[in-house]
């Protein structure tokens, strides 16, 4: 019977060759990120319930209590989504090779000329897809054990053509050193090359299904009437994977609800405004903070910005600006009122302004929602 099995692995060449001997063997596997803390840690392997572990000496481990998979399955990938709580999330091989299929033709992937080059955490589906689209096609991988922008740099030098970054680490590495450079996590750039291709997708979709705004090949998009984006394709999750049993959020056509609102713009491109929970309602107007914290960094004295909703007595909730400052110094909420106010609708421009030390955020350089307020 197939099991998971918890891959307790920096990343390397000794992860690579982990993941591949445990799809030998019939097993899924289960990427545990090291850096979390042991009773991070805790929780997660509580919720994936894996059967086996293999830690750095390379050896399976056999755990108690775990709880099998279903043959063709083959990786159960943790995420928190936008509740913080965690979830794991089980992609199929025909799931991992759709992907790796779709997004491979879309950036016109030569085996032969391509190398991949993994900086990202490969317990997060930004990174491990990158591996698992270099082993399904066959293409020269190459995986560090961090992003360090010099060592990305010779890697680009030695040959190394394609990446996958965030967008903080852009800011790092020169674009022109790549022949395709895939931009996830928070919003991208409005100025960014014409080779830094935009990607929209989560972990449930098996990496990016939206490149610069149009769906990959046979991946079908649609909005419902309450503005939710639901996506479709061979790509998709099998289910999520809890101590009681697998759990399907597809509807019976196959569609799974992304909790992301957008719109088609007309010309068809897809337009994303943020999660459901992420909108802000002050004085009956929506605000997205995805449309104003990248306008608020663009800003002099601005180091990070993020953008929260505030219960308020009159207007229901104001928006407020938590703010990294610069070593220079900081900025003023009427600056920022005013450059908000220059691009946007006037209920956009923050009504109040915290300076903070610094923004939660995920490896992957998303805001962490969740653990916002506190900081208010």
């Amino acid at each position: 019977m197939a099991g998971v099995v918890t891959l307790a692995l920096d990343p390397g060449q000794q992860f690579v060759s982990a993941l591949r001997q445990v799809w030998a063997n019939g097993d899924a596997a289960f990427p545990l990120d090291s850096r979390l803390s042991e009773a991070e840690q805790s929780r997660i392997m509580a919720a994936v319930m894996p059967t086996a572990v293999i830690e750095a000496d390379g050896e399976p481990r056999r755990l108690n209590g775990g709880r099998p998979t279903e043959p063709g399955d083959a990786l159960v990938v943790a995420t928190s989504g936008s509740t913080g709580d965690p979830k794991a999330v089980v992609l199929t091989h025909d799931a991992v090779g759709a992907s790796a299929t779709a997004t491979s033709a879309a950036l016109k992937v030569d085996p032969t000329s391509d190398r991949w080059l993994c900086c990202l955490p490969p317990a997060h589906i930004g990174g491990l897809s990158v591996i698992t689209r270099a082993i399904v096609t066959d293409t020269p991988l190459e995986v560090h054990p961090t992003f360090d922008a010099a060592a990305v740099r010779r890697s680009a030098a030695k040959g190394t053509t394609l990446v996958s970054l965030v967008t903080r680490a852009l800011s790092e590495v020169p674009a022109t050193l790549f022949r395709r450079i895939l931009l996830g996590g928070a919003a991208p750039p409005p100025d960014r090359p014409a080779n830094v291709i935009a990607t929209y997708g989560m972990t449930e979709t098996g990496s990016g299904v939206v490149y610069e705004r149009r769906p990959l090949d046979g991946v079908e998009i649609r909005i419902d009437q309450a503005g939710q984006i639901w996506v479709r394709g061979p790509m998709l999750l099998r289910a999520y994977r809890t101590p009681v049993g697998d759990e399907n959020p597809l509807d019976g056509a196959g569609w799974f609800p992304t909790g992301d609102l957008g719109t088609f713009n007309p010309d068809g491109s897809l337009r994303v405004f943020g999660r459901q929970g992420d909108v802000i309602v002050t004085g009956g107007e929506k605000v997205w903070p995805q449309r104003v914290e990248p306008l608020l960094c663009r800003q002099p004295g601005v180091a990070d910005a993020a953008v929260v909703g505030r219960q308020h007595p009159d207007w229901g909730h104001e928006v407020v600006a938590l703010v990294v400052g610069t070593q220079q110094g900081s900025p003023t909420l009427p600056q920022l009122r005013e450059a908000v106010k220059a691009e946007l609708p006037v209920w956009y421009a923050p009504k109040a302004l915290v300076l903070v030390p610094q923004l939660p955020r995920t490896a992957l350089g998303k805001i962490q929602r969740d653990k916002l307020e506190p900081l208010l």
